[in-house]
């Protein structure tokens, strides 16, 4: 089993390279470097998301996704003084980024910049007290004109994310840029190292551009057809003070959190009752803490996987994880070693007849 040490190694490897969504080409690389020793099959398909395989007797196929995407920046406008302009891709809270370092992937290698806007000292009283908006936001290259970001390898289109590296706090904890997914994407493939399939055949996708309307998601699981599914997402940790106990979602150090539902009322996934009582099952037999997930808003991949041709049963299990969609994400890494854990045990147990039961079709 792996430990936290190691997990951290994985973990600090995949959250420290540059895979925003559409641009994942980097990271994919790495994944298949992790994965290609333990399948049996292993391939991309043409949106980009890494499928691997392995085999057991084929009775039923099994699909656990992670996606590889991270929110980011795009450069959507040099002005004459070589200050750039940004779009965002994913969801992004403004707040987090006037002040940050961005790493901005130009053709000629990594060009560093600042976030900058209007001086607080010039600005209105009315002015200052308002969330700034990205599209007034601007990007300081140390360029004096748009001729010298050109010549840095910039241009339009350029994808950028904030400076971040992944370092340890307190005595399990870890704060980073992009755990989302980063950190699911280390748990799928610890899992499907550690995964002795029995019934079914095992399918680790790793996909892409989830952050923007999971769409690698889709079309894998047009292509695989699995029997049942999981996604291996973060969700909102939200134990910090202000937030009241009802509200806090999931809290750090309290293992995995399985899901129930997800999205505004359930239009993200309502998840599988069979597929969360094997995953309770699994983790009550293997001793896993875990805990119980309500999401009010946003979703996983397993939302459009449930969805893919005639209905496919799916689950989420959620890595708790504190700021999520900043520079700054916090997650425990017991939580995340436990997670491994509780994917392992439910693709080793899932056995031909439990998923005939689960998919039987009533004639009535």
């Amino acid at each position: 089993m792996v430990s936290m040490g190691d997990f951290y190694v994985t973990l600090k490897t995949l959250a420290e390279t540059i895979s925003v969504a559409g641009y994942e080409d980097e990271l994919r690389e790495l994944v298949i470097e992790f994965l290609k020793p333990y399948a049996d099959e292993l391939y991309t398909d043409s949106l980009g998301n890494v499928i691997a395989v392995k085999k057991g007797k084929g009775k039923g196929k099994v699909m656990v996704a992670a996606h590889m995407d991270e929110i980011g920046l795009m450069v959507s406008h040099i002005d004459k003084n070589g200050f750039l302009r940004l779009q965002p891709i994913g969801g992004w809270n403004p707040l987090v980024l006037p002040g940050q370092r961005l790493l901005i992937k130009g053709t000629r290698g990594i060009v560093r910049g600042v976030v900058g806007m209007t001086p607080p000292h010039i600005l209105k009283e009315e002015e200052a007290k308002k969330i700034p908006e990205i599209r007034k936001l601007f990007v300081d290259v140390g360029a004096r004109n748009k001729d010298e970001v050109e010549d840095m390898g910039i241009k339009v289109g350029s994808i950028a994310v904030i400076e971040r590296t992944v370092e340890k706090i307190g005595e399990h904890r870890v704060t980073g840029r992009a755990f989302d997914d980063k950190v699911g994407v280390a748990a799928l493939i610890h899992a499907f190292r550690e995964a002795e399939p029995g019934d079914v055949d095992f399918y680790a996708v790793v996909t892409v551009q989830e952050e923007v309307g999971l769409k690698g998601a889709r079309v894998a699981a047009y292509r695989i057809s699995p029997d049942v599914a999981l996604a291996v997402d973060v969700t909102v940790a939200a134990d910090v003070p202000g937030v009241p106990g009802e509200a806090q979602i999931a809290k750090l150090g309290e293992g995995p959190a399985i899901k129930i539902m997800d999205g505004r009322s359930g239009s993200g996934l309502l998840a599988h009752p069979a597929v969360r009582e094997k995953l309770i099952k699994v983790a009550r037999t293997k001793g896993i803490p875990f805990q119980l997930e309500i999401l009010p808003g946003g979703t996983t991949d397993a939302a459009i996987i449930a969805l893919n041709k005639e209905g496919v049963p799916a689950g989420t299990v959620s890595v708790p994880t504190r700021y999520i969609h900043s520079p700054v994400e916090v997650l425990d890494l017991r939580d995340a070693v436990n997670t491994v854990k509780l994917l392992t045990g439910f693709v080793d147990e899932i056995t031909e007849k439990w998923i005939t039961e689960l998919r039987g079709m009533r004639i009535l």
